[in-house]
């Protein structure tokens, strides 16, 4: 089948270094976050959609006769496990379209194996990230330029639509959310959407400050898109299980709370560390499990305030 393809603030940094061990170490990234798994476990969201979880960010995976659309497409080290998974949806000449919702690895490095077969749709600023070296300092993650055919050959600036599959995919840029150059995929007929990583679905999120993302326009994006959805539309998280809109106004409901809080101690004098150590009401104990310890999370959300 042939296709057309052809700066965190220092005191960020410094608590990041600091505090990187402790999180990596955690059991509870390890097990609740990416699992170890060589194989994806494929849930059915609904006749035609299915959500793909494998090591990274979750998969949507859209089949039907003119072939599959993908968004996400998870770490470099999962492409076997994926291409074999895609057996079961007539393989890999089948796929038509990836899509992903931002540049990070856990979502992009599939694009190295499968993006001579399809054409990757992604925001501007994806294809312009992953043409640079790249460097994520929390998790000391770094990322070299992609070669040509794993890059994005369909990008967009504000919003774009794809017919396939008698489905209505539009796509739509959220700025400065996750990231810079976020998408968020909205399957209308099915009533389904892939939020990317503007959903962490149960716990606190990672926001990529350092490249355009923030807290507060996080908070803002979602409470967008929950005027969208209904109480029937599936959730498609960036991690996490398959939600639904009350999962989703949750994530919204802390990303407030939790900003309000670490203002509201910023307001009175507080230092960073002197607010890390005094942490968050009890009734966001129950977000730290999975992925960020309350004390990075409070950092975020410091550095987003200082930077709104």
């Amino acid at each position: 089948m042939t296709f057309k393809k052809s700066g965190l603030l220092a005191t960020l940094y410094l608590t990041c270094l600091l505090l990187a061990l402790a999180l990596t170490s955690s059991p509870s990234m390890a097990e609740k976050h990416h699992s170890d798994s060589p194989d994806f476990k494929t849930i059915k969201v609904s006749d035609k959609i299915w959500m793909l979880q494998g090591k990274g960010g979750n998969i949507a995976l859209l089949a039907g006769q003119q072939g599959l659309l993908m968004v996400d497409d998870d770490y470099k080290v999962m492409s076997k496990a994926l291409i074999k998974e895609l057996q079961q949806f007539g393989g890999l000449n089948k796929l038509t379209y990836i899509i992903n919702t931002h540049w990070h690895g856990d979502h992009t490095e599939g694009n190295l194996a499968l993006g001579t077969e399809a054409h990757i749709v992604a925001h501007n600023n994806v294809r312009t990230r992953l043409l640079t070296a790249q460097e994520i300092k929390l998790f000391k993650m770094k990322s070299a330029p992609y070669p040509e055919s794993a890059l994005p050959d369909v990008t967009y600036t504000s919003a774009m639509t794809l017919h396939i599959n008698k489905e209505v995919v539009n796509i739509v840029h959220y700025a400065n959310g996750h990231t810079d150059g976020d998408s968020i995929v909205f399957f209308k007929k099915a009533n389904v959407v892939h939020m990317g990583d503007h959903h962490f679905s149960g716990f606190f999120p990672f926001v990529d400050i350092d490249h355009g993302g923030n807290v507060l326009h996080m908070a803002e994006n979602v409470k967008q898109v929950l005027t969208l959805i209904d109480d029937k539309t599936q959730v498609i998280p960036g991690h996490g299980p398959l939600s639904k809109k009350t999962d989703l106004q949750d994530f919204y409901e802390m990303l407030i709370g939790t900003s309000a809080e670490v203002k509201a101690m910023m307001d009175s004098g507080l230092s960073l560390t002197q607010i890390q150590e005094k942490g968050l009401s009890s009734q966001w104990q129950a977000w730290t499990d999975g992925f960020l310890s309350t004390e990075v999370w409070i950092s975020i959300v410091y550095n987003s305030l200082l930077t709104s």
